[in-house]
């Protein structure tokens, strides 16, 4: 729905549009969800909501085989764009004279990421974050100029998993990973907000 909205108006698939219709769809969902938990089960209830915080709790090796399929068909996708990513960052309009068609670009990117998170996500719930602070984590380990779908998917990888554990092993009691990842994420994001008012850029 998102995409297809974002394609439909003239001049293709522009990110602030699809933010924005992305909140849309995201606020009908979450109402949509929140009326289903009220007409649940209480154990149906704390079941939805231990995989709507994120935990890995429930997680099986046919979960795990779901995301592997999705990360072999899925993942050259991703890697065979990083090229256009990388210019898409110098702007649209340059990207364009430099002969990258941004809006193909952008859906290809969208799709293909949307796809990774929605077999993730169906196996273990939105842990939260964790995009978040894999992208810049990889950026300051790698350097700048380099492709950083790998290195910021494998610091994802070892941020849940030593999320996991912190939240099961080093307090008294057991947390799931996305309540791990929410208080990390959580003041990372507040600081980024504080870093762009000072200095007027963007996140």
């Amino acid at each position: 729905m998102q995409l297809g909205v974002g394609a439909r108006y003239k001049g293709g698939v522009a990110g602030t549009r699809l933010i924005l219709v992305g909140i849309g769809v995201s606020a009908v969902l979450t109402s949509l969800t929140n009326w289903q938990l009220s007409e649940a089960q209480t154990f149906d209830t704390q079941a939805a909501m231990r995989w709507l915080t994120g935990s890995l709790n429930n997680a099986s090796w046919n979960g795990v085989q779901l995301v592997l399929v999705a990360v072999v068909v899925l993942a050259p996708v991703l890697l065979a764009q990083w090229r256009n990513l990388a210019i898409t960052q110098l702007g649209d309009d340059t990207a364009e004279a430099l002969g990258v068609r941004v809006s193909r670009t952008r859906l290809i990117l969208v799709v293909a990421a949307v796809g990774l998170i929605a077999f993730a996500t169906a196996s273990a719930g939105p842990i939260a974050f964790v995009a978040f602070l894999s992208g810049p984590i990889a950026a300051r380990l790698v350097g700048p100029g380099t492709n950083l779908l790998v290195p910021a998917a494998l610091v994802g990888c070892l941020l849940v998993l030593c999320s996991d554990f912190a939240g099961q092993w080093l307090f008294d009691a057991r947390y799931p990973v996305g309540v791990v990842t929410g208080v990390l994420g959580a003041p990372y994001l507040i600081y980024l907000i504080i870093r762009t008012n000072r200095t007027g850029g963007s996140l």
